[in-house]
């Protein structure tokens, strides 16, 4: 379980950072983890993009 998370963990790392290891995300046990943190990471990045939009909206 311990290498899931850590999979996991950089696949957000890398989401936030807009880089994606593919050699992690081809992994055939852990890529999926890598994967599914990777988008969990984006969707972050997603979700702050729409909160200062609407701040900036909002501010005008």
């Amino acid at each position: 379980m311990d290498d899931e998370l850590r999979a996991y963990e950089a696949g957000r790392a890398d989401g936030l950072a807009a880089r994606r290891d593919a050699e992690r995300a081809g992994h055939p046990t852990l890529g999926r983890d890598y994967r599914i943190g990777f988008i969990d990471g984006r969707m972050e990045i997603y979700r702050m993009q729409a909160s200062v939009r609407k701040i900036v909206e909002d501010g005008e």
